[in-house]
């Protein structure tokens, strides 16, 4: 994993900027030839990340023949939208990692949850059941693509917490 923004920025230097490539805050921008058309593309690259976060149209200049040049405004409107596309990826990622359903059971309101682990080699998930006041009251590893519902959570509760 790469470390947060804030901890690898650093200043946008003068001799890090070109008309097509820019480098700032752990940034770098690269302006580029469309390879699917006539136009010109832009690239936004997060130091240490071995892919692009952002890949885009960039516009024409004047000249209708190359690339607008890259400034200040646009570079730091290119972050911001870099930043937002990774993390929205992070909240999906999570969200698919991570879910949680609240069930009604005879004992009272509670929460059932599933948290996937990745693992290459062993892939698995922990179906948990939680009470009202959020005190764990079971914890099971299961296949990773358990199915979590509602109907599912209140089957296993209401069962004893027995093997899925």
């Amino acid at each position: 994993m790469t470390e947060p923004i804030s901890k690898i920025q650093r200043q946008v230097r003068p001799e890090d900027q070109d008309p097509r490539l820019w480098k700032g805050e752990g940034w770098t921008a690269r302006v580029m030839k469309n390879v699917d058309d006539d136009g010109w593309a832009v690239e936004m690259s997060r130091e240490g990340d071995p892919e692009p976060a952002l890949v885009g149209p960039w516009t024409m200049g004047r000249d209708k023949k190359n690339p607008k040049p890259l400034d200040q405004n646009a570079f730091n409107t290119l972050v911001k939208t870099a930043s937002e596309v990774l993390q929205r990826h992070a909240q999906q990622r999570r969200a698919m990692l991570h879910r949680s359903v609240t069930v009604d059971t005879e004992a009272g309101r509670g929460r059932g949850g599933l948290d996937v682990v990745p693992d290459e080699d062993d892939p698995h998930a922990y179906l948990s059941a939680w009470d009202e006041a959020g005190e764990s009251l079971a914890r099971q590893k299961v296949r990773p693509d358990h199915k979590l519902s509602v109907t599912s959570a209140t089957r296993w509760i209401a069962g004893g917490y027995r093997e899925v």
